[in-house]
């Protein structure tokens, strides 16, 4: 059975910093590309930020300078450093586990930022 599991949300100031963390458990973690995704209400979940299995990143331009994804395979844990956050970045956070060929293969129940003075 394939689990990923988020933490590290909440709430926070403009400007303010937060890391998110997913540890995933029932897959070969490093056989796998991680991603976070977002979800704001009323929008579709986009992209955020990508690690590959070999450790090649991409990020969305909104986050490009602010969030730094990482990935420990000794741990079967991917992070998202998330600094400067700002107000537009509030939104529900997944991790999302995926094969070589960009199939899905989970993804986590989310985890919750919202970003508020």
């Amino acid at each position: 059975q394939v689990q990923l599991v988020e933490s590290g949300g909440g709430l926070v100031q403009p400007g303010g910093s937060l890391r998110l963390s997913c540890a995933v458990s029932g897959i070969i973690f490093r056989d796998h590309n991680m991603a976070w995704y977002r979800q704001a209400p009323g929008n579709q979940r986009e992209l955020v930020a990508l690690i590959s299995r070999g450790h090649f990143t991409k990020y969305a331009d909104s986050v490009k300078g602010r969030f730094t994804i990482s990935r420990d395979d000794a741990r079967d844990t991917v992070f998202l450093q998330m600094n400067n956050l700002k107000p537009e970045d509030t939104a529900v956070y997944y991790c999302n586990a995926a094969r070589p060929s960009g199939s899905s293969v989970a993804w986590g129940q989310g985890t919750q930022v919202t970003v508020s003075s």
